[in-house]
């Protein structure tokens, strides 16, 4: 009976107790499901923040980057260390992967510490809550502002992965000054991305975002190896360093000073980003080594020549068309109007064009490697070409008159072409040659036309290949197109075997180079451009606002940089390609009686009886004059009649067909006679 009345009058104690129990889960569910709908409605900063434009050579290295808005330095997190994520998340947050934005743990620790010591000694924010803070650049210490921090990281774990947020963290993290993220930081403090890093290295990156300003080593040194130090220890504590790793890692310098950002190639980054301005990351063909080296080159040249003298390179593969090194002036921002691409600028090209126009010469059937061509005074209408030196040499194998770079020879082969086809072979190369008039003349094959020296190198690619080559380009991605043919195959065997047959620039590699100078009239640009079995390189000297140059020449100035710069991209040149099987290799003798000797089409092909016949003095005749004038005989030619010694001509504007030159002095002496045709004749005498 007792028992029963106990049992009635608990009845309605547990009964309550149930109540009570189904109200709390009741009320626990509706708070649940309120923090929900909370979290739910949070409104979320933008997380796509812009970070900065790339440009990464062939192997991935970075060549240059472009800061945000503000100058902020903001790079995308890449590839990173595996070591230092494990050390920035047991630092940081060691719950990470498991928590759900917030560590109830950790604040709770952190607000006991608080408590007990008085002041902040340890932090509840977990990296999510961090990200929160970073991305809406909002306070750190009011309750307003960490109760916002918790509701946009509890709202970030809802919408995004763990290494989503993860990377957000890495891409805002503050280093200092204006740096953001992860790689920004490790650019500027240690010159390299965040892929290999030491322990000491690792554990400053960690422990800057804290305090970035107040840790900086190059500002904050002790203050900033106190906070590394403190990181090393607590890894120690957590096993995720051995005693040894950290003794080792604190020994270890810390940077004085931020290093700059690269930035390489600055003239084609500049062309390529205002070309695609959407695009973030540009993967080019440079090599990233290769386009310092020969920066530092290229303005070491400059200097060495002279004031405001600026220097543009360009080096190329013309199997691939792929350039590898683009260097726009000799200093982006130095005093000689560095800004100035020279790669692009518009200049005469002076004796770089003559190869071109011998191989079209040799297509034609006009003249062989080994046909004699007259470099003689002439007449074109009322344009009279001269040498560089101002002599002439007379009769002279084609070869040599390339070699040599005469004027004379190559203008009477371009008379007989026609500028028009020199034109019209230089945009089959796919250059975009620049007229001053509307009808090109004789003169564009000495220069007379506006080329840069991308164009150049170009032509000299279509040329290294074989008389059609690849386009230039400077993607990875780039579809690769082809050039139209300019020469034959053994047109430009031929031109490339007499350029290899030049004596090497000073101080070049061991190897064939094929190459040619040139300078510009009233010596404003210098130029030297040759080619392996594989590499093409363009190089000028000159000032970037069209200024002379005192005494500056191609063969002096350009070349000793050309070679310079063979040497810098390897050790040894490649082999130049074989002549191909239909090429003709005879010497003058067996040549074609066409060939033999180079004439207009409108000219027969034998003894001309009108040409100047040389009577006096006989070839090969040994004369005794005691200092007296030479009497000169002539029979035939077409007056008037110039009369060259060694080159030199000693007499012009004469019609009779006997007369008196200066006595040339002792020795041998080469005479030449031209009439106002062209045709001529010769003897080699001796005078006692």
């Amino acid at each position: 009976m007792r028992h029963t009345l106990v049992w009635a009058v608990d009845m309605p104690r547990r009964s309550r107790l149930l109540f009570a129990l189904a109200g709390a889960l009741y009320l626990t569910a509706l708070a649940r499901d309120g923090v929900d709908r909370w979290v739910d409605a949070t409104t979320l900063p933008s997380v796509l923040a812009e970070t900065s434009v790339e440009m990464r050579d062939r192997n991935g290295e970075l060549l240059r980057a472009f800061p945000v808005e503000d100058g902020i330095w903001r790079l995308r997190p890449g590839a990173v260390d595996p070591d230092f994520i494990a050390m920035l998340i047991r630092y940081e947050d060691k719950r990470f992967w498991t928590h759900a934005g917030v560590d109830l743990i950790a604040m709770l620790r952190a607000a006991g510490q608080s408590l007990w010591n008085g002041r902040n000694v340890s932090g509840g924010s977990t990296l999510t809550m961090q990200v929160a803070r970073l991305i809406e650049d909002g306070p750190t210490g009011r309750w307003s502002g960490k109760f916002r921090q918790i509701r946009v990281a509890l709202a970030l774990e809802r919408r995004l992965s763990k290494q989503q947020i993860l990377n957000l963290y890495l891409t805002h993290a503050p280093y200092g000054g204006n740096l953001e993220g992860l790689r920004a930081g490790a650019r500027a403090w240690f010159g390299k991305d965040a892929t290999r890093l030491t322990p000491a290295q690792s554990a400053l990156l960690v422990a800057l975002p804290q305090s970035p300003e107040a840790r900086r080593p190059d500002r904050k040194p002790e203050a900033a190896r106190q906070a590394r130090d403190r990181v090393l220890n607590r890894l120690v504590r957590h096993t995720v360093l051995t005693n040894a790793q950290a003794r080792a890692a604190m020994t270890e310098t810390l940077p004085d000073r931020m290093n700059p950002f690269p930035r390489f190639a600055p003239h084609l980054t500049d062309r390529v980003r205002l070309q695609a301005p959407a695009i973030q990351a540009f993967d080019l063909t440079l090599d990233a080594g290769l386009q310092a080296r020969l920066e530092t080159l290229v303005a070491q040249t400059a200097t060495r020549v002279g004031p405001r003298v600026s220097g543009a390179l360009i080096v190329a593969d013309h199997r691939s068309g792929e350039v590898l090194a683009s260097v726009g002036s000799a200093g982006y921002q130095d005093a000689r109007q560095g800004f100035v691409d020279m790669t692009r600028a518009v200049r005469s090209p002076g004796s770089t064009l003559k190869p071109l126009v011998y191989g079209l010469a040799f297509d034609q059937g006009l003249a062989h490697p080994e046909t004699l061509i007259s470099d003689s005074p002439v007449m074109f209408s009322r344009y009279a070409p001269r040498n560089f030196d101002g002599a002439f040499r007379g009769d002279v194998r084609v070869r040599d008159a390339l070699q040599l770079s005469l004027n004379i020879p190559v203008v009477r082969l371009t008379n007989e072409l026609g500028p028009a086809r020199l034109m019209t072979a230089l945009r089959l190369a796919g250059s975009e040659p620049r007229l001053n008039g509307a009808t090109p003349g004789l003169a564009i094959s000495l220069g007379g036309v506006g080329l840069s020296l991308h164009d150049l190198v170009q032509v000299y690619t279509t040329l290294a290949a074989g008389g059609t080559g690849p386009i230039l380009h400077h993607d990875v991605l780039a579809d690769a197109q082809r050039t139209r043919r300019v020469l034959s195959e053994t047109s430009a065997w031929q031109v490339s075997d007499i350029l290899a047959g030049l004596a090497p620039p000073a101080g070049g590699a061991t190897g064939s180079l094929a190459y040619k100078t040139g300078t510009s009239y009233g010596h404003r640009d210098a130029w030297a451009i040759g080619f392996d079995g594989q590499h093409v390189i363009g190089v000028w000297l000159g000032r970037a606002d069209g200024t002379p140059v005192p005494g500056a020449f191609g063969g002096d100035l350009a070349a000793p940089l050309l070679a310079e710069a063979f040497n810098l991209l390897k050790p040894d040149l490649t082999p130049l390609r074989p002549p191909p099987p239909s090429t003709l290799l005879v010497g003058a003798a067996q040549l074609p009686q066409p060939l033999q000797r180079f004439r207009p089409r409108t000219t027969a092909f034998k003894d001309d009886p009108s040409a100047p016949d040389l009577l006096f003095p006989p070839d090969n005749a040994v004369l005794e004059t005691s200092g007296a004038p030479l009497t000169v005989k002539l029979r035939g030619g077409v007056g008037p009649f110039f009369v060259l010694a060694d080159g030199v001509p000693v007499l012009t504007g004469q019609r009779r067909r006997e007369f008196e030159i200066p006595n040339p002095g002792t020795g041998f002496t080469s005479l030449v006679v031209v009439d106002a045709q062209g045709q001529s004749d010769r003897a080699s005498i001796r005078i006692d």
